[in-house]
């Protein structure tokens, strides 16, 4: 992974029809499968600096939704990879979507952790424009410092989120 470029653009209001084309695209497979499709990570935070990937999470009911779901999604070029080492949201790739934003995309249950994370860090954001502003500072200066090093990046930005985490979760 190291070798993967980091590149962390300020906050483009084109972000928001850029999920919402994708979400659409979704849901000429999804509807009625999925209890909803939520836009997370920082391209979700108005204001906030990003790499420009759309973070998607696919929200089902429970485990016995998930192959229907994984199925539908195969049918319009997405493969699912596993959790890849993260419990409670399943990774899906694909190729020729290059009439999409990149995104990464995801299928969580309504319960997992990772999808109240993923939910909670994100309304958090959305609701302390201070936050924003210096998330936004640590993600441009680790950019800067590791930008061809994601991992690196990855863990310059950890303590933030943590601290973040600990004040919504206790």
């Amino acid at each position: 992974m190291g070798t993967k470029h980091v590149v962390v653009l300020p906050y483009d209001e084109a972000w928001k029809n850029d999920f919402e084309e994708i979400k659409a695209e979704l849901m000429t497979v999804l509807d009625g499968l999925v209890m909803g499709i939520e836009h997370v990570g920082s391209t979700s935070v108005p204001g906030l600096a990003a790499k420009p990937i759309i973070d998607i999470d696919v929200v089902i009911e429970d485990a016995d939704s998930f192959e229907k779901v994984k199925t539908a999604l195969e049918t319009i070029g997405y493969l699912h990879e596993g959790d890849l080492g993260i419990h409670g949201r399943e990774a899906f790739k694909y190729d020729g979507k290059d009439h999409l934003r990149k995104h990464h995309l995801y299928v969580c249950q309504k319960d997992s952790a990772e999808l109240k994370r993923h939910i909670s860090f994100r309304d958090y954001l959305r609701a302390h424009p201070d936050a924003v502003k210096e998330y936004g500072r640590i993600k441009e200066e680790g950019a800067e410092l590791y930008p061809y090093d994601i991992d690196s990046y990855i863990a310059y930005k950890a303590p933030f989120i943590e601290n973040i985490y600990k004040q919504i979760f206790g």
